[in-house]
C-alpha cells in the first residue's frame, strides 16, 4: 500500500521494506527527541550533535481536542490529539477508531500509531499516506 502513496510530510519516511514511519532527532547533549530533522536542540541549545531517529510507534495520549467545524473537505468531528511517544518525541496527529467523546478519552491513554491514506481525514489527501492514532495496548508502564 505505501509504495504507490507518497508521504504528506517531510518527517514521514518509507524504509526499502515498505513499513512507513517517521523521522525525528535526538540531541547528543541532553537526549531531547524532536519531530524532524534539526540542526540545534530546541531544550538545551547545543549546536550539532543532532542523530536522526526512527520515532517510536507506540505512545500517550498528553492532549486532544475535538474538532466539529473545519475547512470544507475535511471530514468532523475528528479527535485532534498530542502524543508523547515512547522513546521520545511529542507528535500531534488524528485519533481515529474511537468516539470523539471525552467520556471515551483517557488522558494518559495508551495510542498506537498507524499510516493511512490520507483521504481519511481530507477528501484533499488522496494520493497521500499520513500517520494517525489509534487506541492501542500499554507496551510498558
Amino acid at each position: 500500500m505505501t509504495a504507490e502513496l507518497k508521504p504528506a510530510t517531510s518527517y514521514l519516511r518509507i524504509d526499502p521494506e515498505g513499513a512507513a514511519y517517521l523521522e525525528g532527532t535526538r540531541c547528543a547533549a541532553c537526549d531531547a527527541v524532536f519531530l524532524g530533522r534539526r540542526e540545534n536542540c530546541g531544550r538545551c541549545g547545543a549546536r550539532g550533535g543532532m542523530a536522526v531517529v526512527r520515532l517510536g510507534a507506540h505512545g500517550h495520549l498528553y492532549n486532544y481536542t475535538i474538532v466539529y467545524r473545519s475547512y470544507p473537505g475535511v471530514k468532523v468531528p475528528f479527535i485532534s490529539a498530542i502524543v508523547d511517544l515512547e522513546g521520545g518525541g511529542t507528535v500531534k496527529g488524528n485519533l481515529l477508531d474511537i468516539e470523539p467523546d471525552p467520556a471515551r478519552l483517557e488522558f494518559g491513554m495508551p495510542v498506537r500509531m498507524i499510516f493511512r491514506p490520507a483521504e481519511v481525514a481530507s477528501s484533499e489527501g488522496a494520493g497521500f499516506l499520513s500517520h494517525f492514532f489509534i487506541p492501542g495496548v500499554r507496551t510498558h508502564d
